[in-house]
């Protein structure tokens, strides 16, 4: 298959990347800054020669978007907003004006668009979408704004030909450098990894292999269309998550950070603290319903699967995840 991927250098994008090409498949990456073969130039904003790769491909899975790894101004957040949406919107158009458009258009989006609770899990069907919750910081409401503007955009699309799913993401966990589970692993190593402002607040995260293979589902199924959660099925406070990272490593204890604490921590890491103070708690409702069987459905075994890849116990240094799009390429029906 033909598979174009839209912001497709980063974390997420380097994972598919890796096991899509690793099962044979062609992938064509669009980048504002396009340096290996299989990296193709555009802006994100505007349609031009990339809109070529769009037409006549088979999937296109877009992770477009400012990188939410930064401080919270105004300025970032409007950047977080008008990079995710009118991305979307120039994706929806080539689709739209292709000759031959992709049997599916995955768009990623965010488990944020849901409301910080720790009374019940968020599904895609009973889950409160956050925004109006009361004593949490103002821009976080904000943050929700670009979940739901972000998904808004590839509703309206007009792509009758073309299957939409919306991968409401929580965080993906992999070895890799400079992934969420790097600077969590970094802190942990260095002592620090204990519970945030009381750790009661839930962790939804989902290990990088599952997360291959449920794209992998998500492309196979065209019964599913719309929001899907894409997080493991036991999500858990921060202090639990924490606990089950330091006992992977080996690090017996972790120095507690009051919020004041990971404010200033936030400001050094030039991160902001909604990403380890709101409270995710988030269950992938659609996935299970429709059969989809985790492979690391709880964290303790997934903290331990990633550190001893991290640690490089395997011969390929942890890079390598199976091949999980070989299915696809017997799938009946499937264009050429």
């Amino acid at each position: 298959m033909k598979i174009v991927i839209p912001g497709g250098t980063g974390q997420v994008g380097t994972i598919l990347n890796r096991a899509l090409t690793a099962a044979g498949h062609e992938v064509v990456v669009l980048t504002r800054r396009p340096r290996r073969a299989g990296e193709v130039a555009w802006d994100g904003e505007t349609p031009g020669p990339w809109t070529a790769e769009i037409d006549g491909s088979d999937v296109v899975v877009n992770l477009a978007g400012r990188s939410v790894s930064c401080r919270y101004t105004e300025a970032n957040l409007k950047a977080m907003m008008d990079s995710r949406v009118r991305s979307t919107e120039v994706v929806g158009e080539a689709i739209a004006a292709a000759a031959r458009p992709p049997r599916v258009w995955l768009q990623m989006s965010t488990a944020t668009v849901y409301a910080h609770r720790f009374d019940a899990p968020n599904d895609e069907k009973t889950g409160l979408i956050g925004g109006t919750e009361p004593g949490v910081p103002d821009y976080w409401a904000y943050s929700v704004e670009i979940a739901t503007r972000w998904e808004r955009a590839q509703e309206r699309a007009a792509t009758p030909h073309t299957r939409k799913v919306a991968l409401r993401s929580a965080m993906v966990m992999s070895p890799d450098r400079g992934g969420v589970f790097d600077v969590l692993s970094w802190l942990t190593r260095l002592g620090l990894g204990g519970p945030v402002a009381g750790g009661a607040q839930y962790v939804s995260w989902i290990h990088d292999r599952d997360f291959v293979r449920a794209v992998e589902f998500l492309v196979e199924r065209d019964d599913l269309a719309g929001p899907v959660n894409l997080a493991a099925p036991a999500p858990l406070p921060q202090r639990a998550f924490m606990r089950a990272l330091r006992s992977a490593w080996g690090v017996p204890t972790g120095l507690p950070a009051t919020r004041w604490m990971a404010e200033l921590g936030a400001l050094v890491l030039r991160s902001d603290t909604e990403l380890l103070l709101k409270s995710r708690r988030v269950v992938p409702g659609r996935l299970l319903d429709a059969g989809f069987a985790f492979e690391c459905a709880e964290w303790p075994m997934a903290a331990a699967d990633l550190v001893r890849r991290r640690r490089g116990d395997r011969a390929d240094g942890g890079r390598a995840v199976r091949p999980p799009f070989s299915a696809l390429s017997r799938s009946p029906g499937r264009r050429a």
